[in-house]
């Protein structure tokens, strides 16, 4: 098949973890943004685990696409 759904999902994740990544780093210290959530900045936390993710799915997405003839 000629589809491979990873890369828009990887770019997808990927630029999003960024974003939230970004916004997290930048509103560190609002302490009342990250009061509803004890305290844990939710934005950094979920926006490394989807840049993480997003990067995951591009590299196997390029590992498969030089595996195959």
């Amino acid at each position: 098949m000629g589809i491979d759904i990873k890369i828009p999902i990887g770019l997808m994740f990927t630029i999003f973890g960024l974003l939230l990544t970004a916004y997290g780093f930048f509103t560190r210290l609002d302490d009342a943004l990250y009061k509803p959530s004890l305290g844990i900045n939710i934005n950094l936390w979920s926006g490394i685990g989807m840049l993480v993710l997003g990067i995951l799915m591009l590299a196997l997405a390029m590992i498969s696409k030089k595996s195959k003839p």
